[in-house]
């Protein structure tokens, strides 16, 4: 198995002026080059905090205690800040969860495109117009040559959120971290990004790591599934195995709160919410909410990530 990124026994804390919070409990995950890799789970589980990690764009009352970071072998968390600003952009990108975040209003597209490009490349302002062109078509932008020179406002949502995705083919990035990246866009529009994506996939042998918390849309494209819960992996699976057979109640719970095509079939919510970070729960920390809590054992004992089958790993102890 070919890992272009390894993350191993990753502890993140946040800390204020009195004492410092858990938020991320020895995350282990593994990203095979040239697949979607998604993690799941409600706002607020620890998702979004281990990708950023990957790129160490944290905030600044965050900081990594333990684990290693392997992006192609080389343990990131030993990089210099210089060198993390030469790999992000070039050989790690974000797709971000508002386009608009991205993109400087006062500056044209094509402006933008051709400074990003040769902020990572060395090459002259004619090469990256040429390259800035060649991927607004990868991205399926009609009318390149026209649009080269409109303002951010002048696009919808979506052809934002494909200027971006540009942004990270222009430098050859060879691993995208695509963080919640059709939350703000309609349903038809979510499925053309989707299948951008999966096409720059399957053309280019990129690795995609997906965060998002649709486990409907999540189901249509990723290769591997892991679920987070409360800054713990919980389970981890091949995609069509987690689907077909989820080992945790937690991902039980979210797949039956998924809408179905059955009129006779009732929603099933999760009771409750996530812990915040600061709250102290002993034992399993989602057994507050968990249809299958045994008193004595949930709450007192905390669970590992063990294999189930082959290549499915859950964080329970009853199942």
């Amino acid at each position: 198995m070919n890992n272009i990124l390894k993350i191993k026994n990753l502890d993140l804390f946040f800390k204020n002026e009195e004492q410092s919070y858990q938020a991320l409990y020895d995350i282990n995950l593994c990203f095979e080059k040239g697949k979607i890799h998604s993690i799941v789970g409600e706002s607020g589980c620890g998702k979004t905090m281990t990708a950023m990690s990957i790129i160490r764009l944290l905030p600044k009352t965050a900081y990594i205690k333990n684990g290693e970071i392997l992006f192609k072998d080389e343990n990131l968390l030993n990089y210099k800040e210089s060198q993390m600003r030469d790999l992000r952009g070039n050989k790690i990108a974000l797709i971000p969860q508002d386009p608009m975040t991205s993109l400087n209003p006062l500056y044209t597209i094509g402006d933008q495109l051709i400074e990003s490009i040769q902020a990572h490349s060395k090459v002259t302002k004619r090469q990256a117009l040429r390259k800035a062109r060649e991927v607004m078509d990868m991205v399926k932008i009609d009318n390149a040559d026209k649009k080269f020179d409109f303002y951010p406002h002048e696009f919808s949502g979506g052809m934002k959120q494909r200027i971006i995705i540009a942004m990270a083919l222009a430098c050859n990035a060879e691993l995208i971290i695509a963080d919640e990246p059709t939350t703000a866009l309609d349903v038809t529009i979510q499925k053309q990004i989707m299948d951008l994506i999966l096409e720059i996939k399957n053309e280019l042998n990129t690795t995609i790591l997906l965060i998002s918390h649709d486990l409907a849309l999540v189901s249509n494209y990723t290769d591997s599934v892991t679920v987070m819960y409360s800054g713990h992996v919980v389970e981890q699976a091949d995609a069509k195995e987690f689907f077909k057979n989820p080992k945790h109640p937690y991902s039980i719970a979210l797949l039956n709160s998924l809408p179905t095509n059955n009129p006779n079939l009732k929603l099933k919510t999760i009771i409750g919410a996530p812990p915040s970070i600061q709250e102290k729960i002993t034992g399993c920390k989602f057994h507050p909410r968990c249809d299958f809590y045994e008193p004595g054992l949930c709450n007192t004992k905390n669970p590992v990530l063990v294999e189930k089958n082959e290549n499915h790993y859950s964080a329970c102890l009853k199942f």
